[in-house]
């Protein structure tokens, strides 16, 4: 995996930017406290901790991928960037006020071990936001009709919500909140239903090269006629109908806000 996003992160910045709305969310839901210390696990090339930092935020960015996090350290030199996994991140205990992993948990090989290390190094009453999705939306998207093999691929590396609670609470970490995330048509971040409201951009090389679904689970031939299918009913105006059989309420992605529950906030 660390080498699939030493790949991916070559040209990533092309079309990974950090969202205005989902960045303002995530500091809302993280409330930091004056003078903490911040750590972006799983930061990939530093969009969000980039835009954190500029909030004021002292953070600390961890990824795996040394390619990301060389395009990360070209952005922002002023950010601690950290080779290491969420598992082991080297980090002294109790060190950080507060987490955020923004569409990384699906990544991590062992859950319940990362969610102890994160209640490790967090400090008393310090909260962890996670942006994810979970299989139940994921379901939901319209991309099912086009590349059933590869989401069905993407969905069962997706842990779900109870599994993610259940980690957690063993690693000390209780839910306080959490909040669906429906795509906006103006979103920033080209991640996997970046195309929720604008199909056409999965005709984009550089937009499936960004993600992890079409670059690392996607088969040539299934995404070919995917594509193909798309297109053509796109012409047709039949993605209308294929649009609104997907549409649901349960959210495309999830922000996920615990705390470390030895203490109040």
């Amino acid at each position: 995996m660390d080498a699939l996003y030493d790949k991916i992160g070559i040209n990533y910045n092309e079309t990974r930017k950090a969202d205005a709305y989902l960045c303002d969310r995530l500091f809302q839901k993280l409330a930091p406290r004056p003078a903490g210390t911040y750590l972006d696990i799983g930061c990939g090339t530093g969009n969000y901790a980039h835009e954190l930092q500029k909030r004021g935020l002292k953070i600390i960015g961890i990824d795996p991928s040394r390619e990301m996090l060389d395009k990360a350290k070209q952005k922002n030199p002023h950010i601690s960037w950290r080779s290491g996994h969420a598992e082991k991140t080297l980090l002294d205990a109790a060190s950080v006020d507060g987490i955020t992993a923004f569409l990384t948990t699906h990544q991590w090989s062992d859950l319940r071990a990362a969610f102890a290390e994160m209640a490790r190094v967090l400090k008393p009453g310090g909260r962890m936001v996670i942006f994810t999705s979970t299989p139940v939306q994921m379901r939901g998207y319209w991309l099912n009709h086009y590349f059933p093999k590869m989401l069905e691929d993407s969905i069962n590396q997706m842990p779900a919500l109870e599994v993610v609670e259940a980690a957690m609470h063993k690693a000390g970490l209780e839910i306080a909140e959490t909040e669906k995330y429906f795509v906006r048509p103006d979103l920033e971040d080209a991640f996997l239903y970046c195309g929720k409201h604008r199909p056409h951009l999965y005709f984009r090389p550089e937009i499936r090269r960004g993600i992890s679904t079409f670059a690392a689970l996607a088969n040539r031939e299934e995404v070919s006629k995917g594509l193909a299918d798309l297109e053509k009913d796109i012409n047709s105006g039949d993605i209308e109908k294929i649009i609104a059989k997907y549409e649901n309420g349960d959210g495309d992605y999830l922000f996920v806000t615990a705390v470390k529950k030895d203490a109040a906030r």
